[in-house]
């Protein structure tokens, strides 16, 4: 688990796709000495496990999920060799919560809409699917690229979410390199899909009582 607090960068040196597979290899000297094979990490918002590194990289197993899912086989401007990539250990007992709870569980690519400064903050807009728009909530949580990030503004009609971003978040961040029309992952508040599930569930059971439900059972039952 992740709070969406990025506090490296690292660089793709190598990316293979195959069509069931294929290994990222990301150079980061401030953070790969403090990693470990088999260890989680999170490359711009999707958990992957260290297969194995050095002082200055490390390398990780992509599934055929993962590139699919992802903007690592996007197949318009993805990523590839030479992208800034966000990167952020996994929380221990003793970390602060000072994002929100970000699984490393991509759901799905979204499109940079523009990235246009105003005073010293930014605006980002990225464009999300109609699948995904359920899990905009205005002033809700979102994570794109691996940032915990607040939804500021929300167009339904267009399905374009608006981010405020402060100056540091743009500096630390691999916000500062996108453009319009660049991939980038996006992972639902997880708070709100349990509350969609638990609903789902709700309305399943419901229908199926009525379906059950018969006039001889309801003169059987007094009604």
């Amino acid at each position: 688990m992740f709070t969406g607090i990025i506090e490296h960068e690292g660089k793709i040196e190598s990316l293979e796709l195959k069509p069931d597979g294929g290994r990222v290899t990301i150079h980061a000297p401030s953070v790969a000495p403090l990693l470990a094979v088999s260890k989680s990490i999170a490359v711009n918002g999707c958990c992957l496990t260290v297969v194995a590194l050095d002082k200055k990289r490390f390398s990780a197993d992509l599934s055929r999920e993962t590139i699919q899912k992802t903007s690592f086989g996007a197949k318009t401007a993805g990523l590839k060799r030479g992208s800034r990539v966000n990167l952020e250990q996994p929380i221990t007992a003793a970390s602060e919560l000072g994002g929100h709870f970000v699984l490393g569980h991509v759901d799905t690519t979204g499109r940079v809409t523009d990235l246009r400064c105003e005073g010293e903050n930014w605006w980002f807009g990225v464009e999300v699917s109609e699948d995904f728009a359920r899990y905009i909530v205005p002033k809700g949580s979102i994570t794109i690229d691996g940032i915990s990030l607040t939804v500021a503004r929300w167009n339904a009609n267009t399905r374009v979410a608006e981010i405020a971003v402060i100056p540091y978040t743009y500096e630390h961040t691999n916000i500062r390199d996108r453009k319009p029309g660049d991939a980038v992952n996006l992972e639902g508040d997880v708070l709100g899909k349990y509350v969609e599930r638990y609903l789902d569930a709700r309305k399943e059971t419901r229908s199926e009582t009525h379906a059950n439900l018969t006039i001889e059972k309801l003169v059987a039952q007094g009604f």
